[in-house]
Formats: C-alpha cells, sequence, structure tokens
C-alpha cells in the first residue's frame, strides 16, 4: 500500500514466500476451519462454484494436504469446488539454486495427485521471479501427457509470450493478461476455446495501473471471464459484486459484459459450461436473488452486498 512493486517484494521474501511459511506450518484442521469460513463468505457474495488452486506449499506434503482439504469442501451447505494444483507457483527457498530439482518435484507430485484425482486441472506462473517460458512449457507438457486440463498465470506484469504458449497447448483458461502482447491476442483469438480471466480487484489493491486489456480481448471475439482471485497477498476479497464493479470502472466493460464473465463464461474457465452458467433446462438450479431494481445496478454501485437469497443445485442454502 506504500507504493512497493509486488515483485521486490516476493524478490524479498515476503508475499507468496510469506503465505507459503504460514500454510506448511498449519494442520489439515486448520485449514478446512479456515477455507470452510471463507467459502460461507464466498456464498454469502453469491458465489456457487469456486476454483481453490494449491499453490501455498511448494511441497510434496503441503501441496497434497492443500488439495485434500480442497475435496473435503465437498459439503451441501458451500459452493461446489473445484481443484487446481498450483505447484508451479514460485520456487521455494530451498530449491533456489536447484530450479531442475524443484521442477521434477512438481511433475513427480502432480504424478500423484493424478493418481490420486486430487485435482482437475494444473496451473503455472509464467513471470519473473516465477518460472521461465521454457520451465513453464516443460511443466505444461508433463501435466498434458498426464491428461490434466491446462490452466497458466500469464502476462500479469511483463509480456513473456505465455499467453500464447498456453493458446498452443489449449490451455483451458489465462489468468491476468495485463501485459499481453498484440502476438498473444492473436493467439487467444485463434483458439480453440481458451478463456482469458481476468482480475481486476488485484490491480485495485496492489495499485497498479496497467489493466488487462478487455476491450481488446471481448472485440477479439475471445471469452473473457472474471473472478476475484483471492488470495492473502494480492486479492483479499470474496466479493464477485466488487469485482463486477471495478471491472466497469478499471477495465470499461458494461455490466451486461460482466454478467456473462461471472457466470457462463466463468463456467467455461472450469469446463463446465454445459452444467453451469446460465439458467437453462436440465443445468444445475444455481440462483442469486439479489436486492436490486436491475441488472446495471450491480455496476452502478459498491462496497455493499446487494445478494439476499442463493439457491444451489435447487436447495435454499442462503435467505
Amino acid at each position: 500500500m506504500q507504493g512497493k512493486p509486488y515483485l521486490d517484494i516476493l524478490r524479498e521474501g515476503g508475499g507468496i514466500l510469506n503465505t507459503v511459511r504460514a500454510t506448511r506450518q498449519a494442520s489439515f484442521d486448520d485449514l478446512l476451519t479456515q477455507a470452510r469460513t471463507w467459502l460461507h463468505r464466498c456464498l454469502e457474495h453469491g458465489t456457487t462454484t469456486l476454483e481453490i488452486k494449491s499453490g501455498y506449499g511448494l511441497d510434496r506434503d503441503t501441496e497434497i494436504r492443500m488439495l485434500e482439504v480442497a475435496r473435503a469442501l465437498n459439503e451441501k451447505e458451500l459452493p461446489s469446488v473445484v481443484a487446481t494444483y498450483l505447484g508451479g507457483h514460485v520456487v521455494p527457498p530451498e530449491h533456489t539454486a536447484q530450479r531442475s530439482a524443484y521442477l521434477d518435484l512438481i511433475e513427480s507430485t502432480a504424478a500423484e495427485i493424478k493418481a490420486h484425482e486430487l485435482a482437475q486441472f494444473f496451473d503455472v506462473f509464467c513471470e519473473e521471479e516465477a518460472f521461465t517460458l521454457a520451465e513453464t512449457e516443460r511443466l505444461l507438457t508433463y501435466a498434458r501427457n498426464l491428461e490434466f486440463g491446462l490452466k497458466l498465470h500469464a502476462e500479469q506484469f511483463t509480456a513473456s509470450g505465455a499467453a500464447a504458449l498456453g493458446a498452443r497447448f489449449g490451455a483451458v483458461s489465462i489468468d491476468h493478461l495485463e501485459h499481453i502482447d498484440a502476438a498473444g491476442l492473436d493467439a487467444l483469438a485463434t483458439a480453440e476455446s481458451t478463456v482469458a480471466v481476468l482480475l481486476p480487484a488485484v490491480n485495485f489493491h496492489l495499485g497498479l495501473e496497467e489493466v488487462a486489456p478487455a476491450r481488446k480481448l471481448i472485440d477479439a471475439d475471445i471469452p473473457v471471464a472474471l473472478a476475484t482471485d483471492f488470495n492473502p497477498g494480492s486479492s483479499f476479497t470474496p466479493s464477485i459484486p466488487m469485482v463486477i464493479a471495478l471491472a466497469c470502472r478499471l477495465l470499461h466493460m458494461s455490466v451486461a459484459e460482466a454478467l456473462v464473465a461471472t457466470t457462463i463464461n466463468a463456467a467455461h474457465a472450469l469446463h463446465l459450461g454445459n452444467e453451469i452458467g446460465s439458467l437453462e433446462p436440465g443445468k444445475r438450479a444455481d440462483l442469486v436473488i439479489c436486492d436490486i431494481p436491475d441488472h446495471r445496478w450491480l455496476g452502478y454501485t459498491f462496497g455493499w452486498n446487494p445478494v439476499r437469497k442463493v439457491v444451489t443445485a435447487g436447495n435454499m442454502v442462503l435467505a
């Protein structure tokens, strides 16, 4: 909040690495209690399905423990959970001089996670202070061979070519994209079904001037989703209504575009577009009822929660 660059904080052992230290010390029950509390808060703000990424253990045991917690959260009164293995978040301190050994560890852990069906997706953070384009390609290749769905953190702070790489690999979704270049846009425009997931709460929280080019993405017919990116370091909010308001202001999206981005396009970003994300016969009955006169108020108002009732799978879970 004092203007220190995010990557500088990471280089000095803060940010993600600070959370890693706390997560490694937490028991399964500690993580489960915390996760259940925040899932209730997500539900109160209208989220009926969410993705949980690991990535805050960066060792075999903690990554698996986080994903076991995600699986344990399959409870009727909570949002539905989809799990993603993000061992490729950053390189932990004990492996900074042995990057190749850490890549080996990610791969062996991924194989174990797949064997136990702990995660549907595999994600990598391609960025300075995280993983190079070549390392990212290696990890995506391995994960694709294991038949994971692929995801990617790309072009958040620098233009790396990761968006084009993700499109070439058929990634289900690519997050961030603040610094995507013309080649990356062209690659996403020709990709078969990759969803661009934009995270304006990160820009708001970190005070970043560069935002994802939502208008260019939409004008190129690239499907755009919105998410909170709820995490301890760069976006500590469970509120999708706030994200919609930020998308309208920072990304210049219309309210209708933001609603599509938080419903049907978000569902496709989890390979669930045929099951949820719109009100159609045969889909799961997930409904959010808001205290507003019409849909445009979701973009017009901010800083309060308009959600009054939530139905998941036909059951009233918040009233």
